[in-house]
């Protein structure tokens, strides 16, 4: 890992540092009380709570913030995978949702493509797109799947 993803890890894993950076670039996490609990090359983790502000009508998480604790564990993992290689643009291109039973308590989300998402980051000249699905699940604590979102990314490397 170089110094820059080394940067990125510690301030996404630091509460204090990942609360004001969400704050003024995505309030919605702040808001949802979204926490990273584990951030390397391999894997995102974050976790979701079941409180009011995250809830829906029907006593449950509501589909937006699973699908926003769904994306920063993908978004999480890109910014790693292309921190100090240079300057890149990324971009939502689809996203797919599953949701598999009701989101009551506190849901885990992870994705774990970091080697994949790196092959591809590693292998790009400036010019060059490249597109990957990224797949998140959310679980509970007895581990079943709740939720899972197939988010494909775009990736473009700038001069």
């Amino acid at each position: 890992m170089n110094k820059e993803a080394k940067s990125y890890q510690s301030k996404m894993t630091n509460p204090f540092v990942f609360w004001w950076a969400m704050f003024f670039k995505l309030p919605s996490a702040v808001f949802w009380r979204l926490r990273i609990i584990e951030l390397n090359l391999q894997t995102c983790k974050l976790s979701i709570p079941f409180f009011w502000r995250s809830q829906n009508p029907f006593r449950s998480i509501y589909f937006a913030a699973l699908a926003g604790a769904g994306e920063l564990t993908t978004g999480a993992l890109c910014h790693l995978a292309m921190a100090g290689k240079g300057k890149f643009s990324m971009l939502v291109v689809d996203f797919k949702a599953e949701f598999l039973k009701k989101a009551n308590e506190k849901i885990i989300f992870s994705c774990d493509q970091g080697s994949e998402l790196t092959q591809i980051i590693d292998h790009m000249k400036v010019g060059e797109t490249g597109k990957l699905t990224m797949i998140s699940t959310g679980t509970n604590k007895s581990g079943e799947p709740v939720a899972r979102f197939y988010i494909t990314w775009s990736f473009k490397r700038k001069a």
